[in-house]
């Protein structure tokens, strides 16, 4: 399928109804391309790499662009782009030159365009997360590296919540443990939980995409041998399976799967929590003390919480 990228050059005070104009002419999102962006200084909270090119951002003003396919109705929508842009001058909002550009995109060139921002990042104190296409290797010794391609999944293992839940596998990982990854997305738990000495680990999702890129990504990362990927209910039928159950998701899911967490676990087995935000966290603790479990740590990060729970020896 062919995309139009309808491109407009403007100020800063305009970006807003700029950008309304473009939602209101059928654009699911908008790229703000600011040269301010450029100069921002930013300190890496995980141990980001920031590799931003100059290049990449307009001289002066900024450069808005959303997209649209291309159909017969392409012409009619870019005039009425440029007939509300022109219209804000009547509201008393400076535009810049106010030009409105187009140009066809492949889809495919789209859909693989924000691979450029994805550099490898170490989220822990031997884990690095790398894009699989960047050919990185290890540079410290002892350093872990998880190759990733999360495609079309949800997860490229650099967002706080995962990272998170990364650190909790290195401090609680043991030799030969049985691992859940609970809504795997990417597979990067998985992966991380094989690579940390994980004796078998099951990654689960039910969503199909998310599998398919799971699978994908621990071929990659050759632990097809301990890492099992399949599209199936999150705990269906696996009671007293696992030494670890790792769970990136929404807490409202967490709190739901907490009981059958339980009984899925060994006794002395781990409940690693995540995707929690912080306005949810006393609903989750009080789901896990519910379920008997008994919370050995509370990590946050940013909005982000993430739980260690004990599955206590007596029931």
């Amino acid at each position: 399928m062919k995309w139009a990228e309808i491109s407009v050059h403007t100020t800063q005070e305009a970006v807003e109804p700029v950008s309304h104009i473009l939602h209101e002419a059928g654009a699911g999102g908008v790229v703000i391309e600011d040269k301010a962006d450029f100069f921002k200084e930013r300190k890496p909270v995980f141990g980001e790499l920031f590799e931003l090119s100059e290049s990449d951002y307009p001289e002066q003003g900024v450069l808005l662009k959303a997209y649209l396919p291309v159909n017969s109705f392409l012409g009619d929508a870019v005039e009425e782009i440029r007939q509300s842009v022109i219209r804000l001058a009547d509201f008393g909002i400076e535009t810049g030159s106010g030009i409105v550009t187009l140009n066809e995109v492949d889809e495919e060139e789209w859909a693989t365009a924000w691979k450029k921002y994805y550099k490898p990042v170490k989220v822990g104190a031997s884990i690095t997360i790398a894009p699989s296409w960047e050919n990185y290797r290890a540079v410290q010794e002892n350093e872990i590296v998880v190759e990733l391609d999360p495609g079309m999944a949800f997860g490229t293992g650099t967002h706080p919540t995962t990272v998170l839940c990364i650190q909790a596998l290195e401090k609680h990982m043991k030799q030969g443990r049985r691992v859940l990854d609970v809504g795997t997305g990417s597979g990067v738990l998985a992966v991380t939980a094989a690579k940390l000495g994980a004796g078998s680990v099951d990654a689960v999702d039910l969503d199909e995409v998310a599998v398919k890129a799971a699978a994908e990504n621990v071929t990659h990362n050759n632990v097809a041998h301990t890492v099992s990927v399949r599209q199936a209910d999150l705990l269906a039928e696996s009671n007293g399976t696992y030494d670890l159950i790792a769970a990136n998701i929404l807490a409202e899911v967490i709190t739901t799967m907490s009981k059958d967490a339980w009984n899925a676990l060994q006794p002395g087995g781990l409940f690693i929590t995540s995707g929690i935000i912080q306005a949810k966290k006393e609903l989750v603790r009080q789901a896990l003390h519910e379920a008997g479990f008994r919370i050995l740590e509370t990590t946050e990060m940013e909005d982000w919480v993430s739980f260690i729970a004990e599955k206590t020896e007596a029931e």
